[in-house]
């Protein structure tokens, strides 16, 4: 039996250990929107090149999904999740040396499968460590870590970006501390309970034949309740990176260096996403007693109007833009906390890893979809402010297609 005050220590270090290792992640990926104007300016491409960059960075994260996903529920997540940060450190570094466009598609597709080394092995490291009755606020915080990788990168980004940094140096200083990171990472957590002398909380009596990876995609495909719950991630993941990607070149293309100070409107997106991701598990849970598609769906039709909005308001108007910008990171990252519950709720402990990469693997496809079209839009009509209302159509979508899921969490679920 597990000795309680001790094991307790264990799994807060356990989720603090990956959380911390994902806080850096994204220095590694959301660096790029920074880049998007000067890249285009010192390679002489246009904005739907940069779209298809930005979308083979997401179809190599989907791909990565699909198969990490799966090999996290067989192999090693510390190990895993090592090796793809050390791989996408390696790959920024090598695009900030890097002169063609077609260089640069590659080596970005490729850190896109690198860092898909991350997200499902700690969901099934996270998932090994805490009961299910506590599932919800553990998942909660790493969505949260996750966001608020995004505030530390946009603000590394902004910092560089003032002091008049090149692009290339975008892809060449945040990832320092990625690297860091996944180093303490693999020291500090183990992959599960027995690895530090306790007993593990879930048996998953898996076979050992080749047969089990068809064997654990096949269980997730035929759930059609966590496929369609997957089908509105598509959705909420293309609203979220419109949002990440092309806020700053939105910023950016408007003549900030008249009003610098109104950059920093941009950095109260991620913060509302950290927000979010803390706040939207107990909205599902405490308020409506833990509907997660409710909770899904209320954020995103919120999170329709405040496109809307920022469409309508001028950036000049600092005050009323940064609290748009804090509400649409809130509304529309937020929801992500209700959808990773659904793997282990829907599918069972023995299916986390592949269910979150197929859940995930969605996201990315769509994401990917998104980009270029945003790119093409900007080009076609020379206003960055008319991706919001490409963005507003896409939530409206996630809301309608996650009414569909009726589901919610049994109550038998919410005992150790």
């Amino acid at each position: 039996m597990n000795n309680r005050p001790s094991f307790r220590r264990q799994q807060w270090q356990m989720l603090l250990g990956t959380m911390f290792c994902y806080l850096f992640f994204y220095t590694g990926r959301h660096n790029f929107g920074w880049a998007v104007n000067g890249m285009s300016a010192d390679l002489g491409i246009s904005y739907t090149a940069i779209g298809w960059i930005s979308s083979s960075m997401l179809i190599g994260y989907a791909v990565g999904q699909l198969i990490n996903g799966n090999l996290s529920d067989k192999y090693s997540p510390r190990k895993m999740t090592l090796i793809g940060g050390l791989l996408s450190v390696a790959a920024n570094l090598a695009i900030s040396f890097s002169h063609t466009y077609t260089m640069v598609l590659i080596l970005w597709t490729l850190n896109g499968y690198f860092q898909s080394l991350a997200w499902p092995p700690g969901s099934r490291l996270i998932s090994n460590w805490w009961g299910k009755s506590e599932r919800g606020k553990a998942f909660g915080l790493y969505t949260a870590a996750a966001g608020a990788s995004s505030v530390l990168t946009f603000l590394l980004s902004i910092l560089l970006v003032q002091q008049g940094s090149s692009w290339q140096s975008l892809f060449r200083l945040p990832v320092l501390f990625l690297l860091v990171a996944v180093i303490a990472f693999y020291f500090i957590v183990r992959d599960k309970p027995s690895d530090k002398g306790f007993e593990d909380l879930h048996q998953m009596p898996l076979k050992t034949s080749s047969a089990d990876w068809k064997e654990r995609y096949m269980v997730v495909f035929k759930n059609w309740k966590f496929m369609i719950a997957s089908l509105a991630m598509g959705f909420e993941s293309m609203a979220r990176y419109g949002l990440i990607y092309w806020v700053p070149a939105h910023y950016l293309g408007n003549s900030w260096e008249n009003d610098p100070h109104n950059l920093w409107a941009t950095i109260l997106m991620p913060l509302g996403m950290v927000v979010g991701a803390l706040l939207f598990g107990a909205i599902a849970d405490k308020m409506l007693n833990h509907n997660q598609p409710a909770a899904i769906r209320l954020g995103m039709l919120i999170s329709a109007v405040i496109a809307f909005l920022i469409f309508l308001v001028p950036i000049q108007n600092s005050i009323i833009s940064g609290a748009l910008m804090f509400f649409a990171g809130f509304f529309v990252y937020g929801p992500q906390s209700n959808f990773w519950p659904m793997s282990p709720d829907l599918l069972g402990e023995q299916y986390v890893g592949t269910g979150v990469g197929i859940m995930n693997m969605s996201a990315y496809v769509f994401a990917a979809i998104g980009e270029p079209f945003f790119g093409y839009i900007i080009d076609r009509t020379g206003n960055t402010a008319n991706v919001f209302i490409v963005i507003m159509v896409i939530c409206l979508m996630c809301a309608a297609v996650i009414s569909t899921v009726n589901y919610k969490r049994k109550k038998i679920l919410l005992i150790k």
